[in-house]
């Protein structure tokens, strides 16, 4: 097993190829190899694993499974740092709105749809469903110190976000980033060896760069 080995789970999510290249730019010069695998035996036995998403949950959950990689990521998941991007997030969580479906279950709560109709913006816009664009990400939420993940990236920073629905974690000491949009909700979530953010950390150019490096550096 090499030891210092990043597995990015393909189980035909659209935005694999981008977080995997993402993950090797951040891991130059740290001594991590980035494989993009369809192997269980990759996934458990890597160092890390990063969970990629987008889409249709449902469609990700059943992909997940049909791939035979559902096992894996739980099994990772019990004994090494994961990184959930996107719908690789929410699928962290017990269910979802979108479908309905059930998630992996690994954090209680759920995932709701963005209920925005008839709210306006500060410029007098209509907040439009999907989310898409660049929002600003807080983790000084005044419930301690920012998530280790946080280092060296400011408070209220932008990144890039694609989405319809959101996580919604039962414990709000899980929710570590939140974002205005139409309301406060979680934009990143985290519980023992799990980090995960709504938004996309690979279309985030350097602080999203700055997130999975210090993933991969990580000692949680």
């Amino acid at each position: 097993m090499n030891s210092k080995l990043v597995a990015v789970v393909d189980y035909g999510s659209g935005n694999l190829r981008s977080v995997s290249q993402a993950v090797e730019h951040a891991a130059a010069n740290t001594g991590f190899t980035v494989r993009l695998t369809q192997d269980s035996a990759v996934v458990m036995d890597a160092d890390r694993v990063v969970l990629p998403g987008q889409g249709h949950m449902a469609d990700c959950m059943r992909e997940l499974q049909s791939s035979g990689l559902k096992a894996a990521v739980l099994h990772a998941a019990a004994h090494k740092p994961l990184f959930g991007v996107c719908v690789g997030m929410q699928m962290l969580l017990e269910r979802s709105e979108e479908g309905p479906c059930e998630g992996l279950g690994l954090m209680a709560g759920e995932v709701k749809r963005f209920d925005v109709a008839g709210q306006r913006q500060a410029d007098g816009s209509r907040f439009k469903v999907p989310q898409m664009g660049w929002n600003r990400v807080h983790h000084q939420l005044g419930r301690g110190p920012s998530h280790a993940l946080w280092e060296g990236i400011p408070d209220g920073a932008y990144f890039y976000f694609v989405h319809s629905f959101y996580a919604q974690p039962q414990d709000p000491q899980h929710a570590v980033g939140e974002t205005d949009y139409g309301g406060r909700f979680a934009s990143a979530i985290a519980r023992d060896r799990w980090f995960a953010t709504q938004f996309h950390p690979e279309k985030s150019v350097d602080h999203g760069l700055a997130l999975f490096r210090n993933f991969l550096h990580w000692n949680p």
